[in-house]
């Protein structure tokens, strides 16, 4: 019995389409730069099955504190997605045209760019852009439409945490119970190992069109899964992922708009991105470094079980009965046909950490990344299991040509190492803000406004609109 995560909710949501327009706190994350820990602690599904189930991936990630203190410029995605079109049948075209940030920057996924064309990603985390900052991680969705010279990760807002302009919305909402902050979606209570369950899914909402240039009929639609919201979240139009071909003509059909996924990236992996370091110096010279404790939850066999029952879906699970309601049909149950559904094999390795590129060494032998039972991934620690938690090691010190973890007693109280702090978030952010404008003014809300306090200290300021009335549509003649 999967024991699920709670959202944070509003008893205030009760009546249609809903956007979240501003919210304000008093917890501000400082600008840090930090290199204390760099490595993707992978693991991946076999490719075997993406052929035939293309239509849909999901899975449930394991929520708990990663951090005991929040600090200033920490980022760290826990078990997340990652799905690209499936372009099998292009080995040597650019997808990414001249002028986009992936063709411009990484020659290295060249010839075709096809890795970083267009993905769907997000999943819990914790990221250095945030403002407000509570302890716990938050879920964001989030894609990279356009080879990564946009991320559309709410309704109005990039993953980065500028504002969308209004022709490059991409999201719209379905669930008229639950907000989707800026900030990301926090977590009720003190989760200590419960599950999320999150699913992205190819849904025909429309029909394919060939206007000016093609769109398909594929919107891909975040599904979650919690004790106190279970069912779909939002859709990606499927006109932001065929934006990239207007003036690129090979793209046609080529994007998630028309195409299936290829998941064969990720099924959890969590990406050490930006973890801060401080360095001290001993009595002879010899640098030691200290890194914020990052602990995991841990069960009564000393496993941390950080992603479950990844899962990869058919057109018969749910595609085939949203088109046949589409075209006259009956409308389709609400529970997915499991049938066109399958688990596939998982695999994971040692993690190659570093530290600004200097390899780190003595993580893995503390913790090594295992699969269990088959499609469960996660860390098995060595030693005896001695509480709820186990961690990676805080300090490191020098060696030749790598960087090699030590206890605490190893560390020479001259380095200031033992009592130094990282920075704390600060105390005055400035608020998310969408002036009621453009798309959000015309045709505009219908009720509002409200509010709702999230138990991240934010108070989300929002507006309600009917349906289609929804900003992002306002970019296309429907």
């Amino acid at each position: 019995m999967k024991k699920l995560i709670t959202l944070t909710e509003s008893k205030q949501l009760r009546f249609t389409a809903i956007l979240a327009l501003a919210l304000s706190s008093n917890a501000f994350a400082q600008q840090q730069q930090g290199d204390g820990l760099h490595g993707y602690l992978g693991c991946n599904t076999s490719t075997t099955a993406a052929a035939t189930y293309g239509e849909g991936f999901g899975m449930y990630a394991a929520i708990w504190p990663l951090i005991d203190k929040s600090i200033a410029n920490f980022q760290i995605g826990l078990p997340s997605t990652w799905m690209t079109p499936n372009n099998s049948d292009n080995s040597s075209t650019a997808l990414c045209p001249g002028g986009t940030y992936a063709r411009d920057n990484w020659p290295q996924d060249g010839p075709t760019w096809d890795g970083v064309f267009q993905t769907m990603e997000g999943g819990p985390g914790y990221w250095a852009y945030n403002k407000f900052q509570y302890g716990l991680p938050k879920f964001k969705m989030n894609s990279t439409p356009s080879c990564y010279d946009d991320e559309i990760s709410t309704p109005s807002w990039t993953f980065f945490g500028n504002q969308l302009p209004d022709n490059m919305l991409g999201i719209a909402q379905i669930a008229n119970h639950i907000l989707i902050p800026q900030d990301g979606m926090p977590f009720q209570g003190s989760p200590a190992g419960e599950l999320l369950g999150a699913s992205y899914m190819a849904l025909p909402l429309t029909k394919a069109y060939n206007d000016s240039h093609p769109v398909g009929e594929k919107s891909w639609t975040c599904f979650m899964n919690t004790t106190n919201f279970k069912g779909p979240l939002a859709y990606y139009l499927p006109e932001t992922w065929a934006k990239i071909s207007i003036n690129y003509h090979f793209d046609y059909g080529r994007g998630f708009d028309a195409r299936r996924s290829y998941t064969n990236l990720s099924g959890g992996t969590l990406e050490m991105n930006t973890v801060p370091k401080i360095v001290g110096t001993d009595g002879s010279g010899k640098k030691y470094y200290k890194i914020p404790k990052l602990q995991f939850a841990v069960d009564n066999q000393n496993r941390s079980i950080l992603s479950k029952d990844v899962t990869l879906y058919n057109s018969s699970v749910v595609y085939n009965a949203v088109l046949a309601w589409r075209n006259g049909g009956a409308a389709p149950s609400s529970m997915f046909n499991m049938s066109g559904s399958t688990m596939p094999k998982m695999s994971t390795g040692s993690v190659n950490y570093d530290q600004g590129g200097i390899p780190v060494k003595g993580i893995n032998e503390r913790a090594k990344p295992v699969v269990f039972n088959g499609n469960d991934f996660g860390l098995q620690w060595s030693g005896t299991k001695t509480g709820a938690y186990a961690s990676f090691p805080e300090y490191f010190r020098d060696s030749s040509g790598y960087r090699v973890a030590v206890n605490p007693s190893a560390v020479p109280a001259s380095t200031g190492l033992l009592t130094a702090q990282f920075s704390k978030p600060g105390t005055n952010p400035s608020p998310y803000n969408i002036p009621l404008t453009g798309a959000w003014s015309n045709p505009g809300p219908k009720l509002g406004p409200y509010y709702a306090y999230l138990v991240d200290g934010s108070k989300v300021t929002y507006y309600w609109y009917k349906f289609i009335d929804q900003p992002v549509f306002q970019q296309y003649n429907f």
